[in-house]
């Protein structure tokens, strides 16, 4: 039983979590872009939405450390790292880019492209070529430092 729920409640919380995307109008690229216009048409409900989320993980993240692991079994995988790499900057700033341009970002992206517009799946393909290419481009860099790092300097 344990195991049915480890595989339900992710498609549960998934489900859910499209539903309230596409409640809230998050699927519409227009409510991103016009939230990030403030000099012309503003529209603050996407900041609504965010300081939901935020209300939500706070306080999931506020009961973890009470929990010695999930109720589904597993483990915790909860970050550790405290400082800023230009990697995660770099990452950052291209993610902005990318849904301030396109008005998409990757979860509202995966449920407009359900209805089939040419718009969101455009968006998930350029995602999934530049995911792609950072790996690419990431293994190259881990490759020439692992081999700078064996030749005799």
């Amino acid at each position: 039983m344990k195991n049915l729920l480890s595989l339900l409640l992710p498609v549960l919380a998934g489900l859910i979590f499209a539903v309230g995307l596409a409640v809230a109008g998050m699927t519409q690229n227009s409510k991103v872009v016009n939230f990030l216009d403030v000099s012309g048409d503003w529209d603050p409900s996407l900041g609504f939405v965010m300081v939901g989320a935020i209300g939500v993980h706070t306080l999931a993240y506020r009961l973890l450390p009470g929990l010695t692991e999930p109720w589904l079994g597993g483990r915790f995988l909860l970050p550790t790292r405290q400082d800023f790499d230009p990697r995660l900057i770099v990452g950052a700033v291209m993610f902005g880019l990318g849904w301030g341009l396109a008005g998409y970002c990757p979860g509202p992206a995966v449920v407009s492209a359900t209805s089939g517009g040419r718009e969101p799946l455009i968006f998930l393909a350029s995602m999934l070529a530049g995911m792609v290419l950072f790996q690419l481009f990431d293994r190259a860099a881990v490759a020439r430092e692992a081999a700078k790092q064996q030749s005799p300097t």
